[in-house]
């Protein structure tokens, strides 16, 4: 009798837009693999505008926080799935400074990309989701996001991966065919987008996983 295969394991690496979809993910995703993130996703969920828990936030955090899971000897993964930049765009209203600047987003990049591959580990990329300027800046003016930085930080983050053969699932694209009616506040989507964007990614997965 053939012995059944085990679901693949899959560590997930995002922000509050992950923390959304998860549950969406793991559920369509269930005898195929086994999807694992950072502890904390009720904590995450308390404050989905800062970074704690699940929310893994801008690049460097996520630099910071693999140089530590990657190092321990209990972790395993057939792929680490990423995805940052929407905490890397925040802008000051006043000064319009951003919380991670292009030139420090492609550093860290890079540096994610060496540090995944230096132990062995299949890395996949996710772009950073849609922003609506005026949405935002209605429902959050202390914290400005523009989509003309998320469309240069994802082209970025596309010329780093395409470099290195790493296969980028694009849910900016997928997101932005939704429609207009995508949003429950300024940045994160309602309940209806992130089943379908959970869809788009596992299907995504099961593809890669083959």
């Amino acid at each position: 009798m053939k012995k059944e295969s085990s679901p693949s394991k899959i560590f997930w690496i995002g922000d509050s837009i992950f923390v959304h979809y998860r549950p969406y993910l793991v559920q369509y995703l269930q005898g195929v693999a086994e999807v694992d993130n950072r502890n904390g996703y009720r904590q995450a969920l308390e404050d989905l505008d800062h970074p704690r828990g699940t929310n893994c936030g801008d690049s460097s955090m996520v630099l910071s926080f693999l140089k530590m899971v990657l190092a321990s000897p209990d972790f395993l993964a057939d792929l680490i799935v990423i995805n940052c930049g929407l905490h890397d765009i925040k802008t000051t209203p006043n000064a319009s400074l951003k919380q991670v600047d292009r030139t420090e987003y492609i550093q860290n990049l890079r540096g994610i990309v060496d540090l995944v591959g230096a132990y062995g580990h299949r890395l996949v990329w996710v772009s950073t989701t849609p922003v609506d300027d005026t949405r935002h800046q209605k429902f959050c003016p202390e914290v400005l996001r523009h989509q003309s930085d998320v469309l240069a930080y994802n082209a970025a983050a596309y010329q780093i991966m395409r470099h290195s053969h790493i296969p980028v699932i694009d849910l900016h694209g997928f997101t932005a065919s939704l429609g207009d009616d995508l949003y429950m506040d300024h940045v994160h989507y309602n309940e209806a987008v992130r089943s379908l964007q959970a869809a788009y990614l596992s299907g995504h997965i099961e593809r890669l996983l083959l």
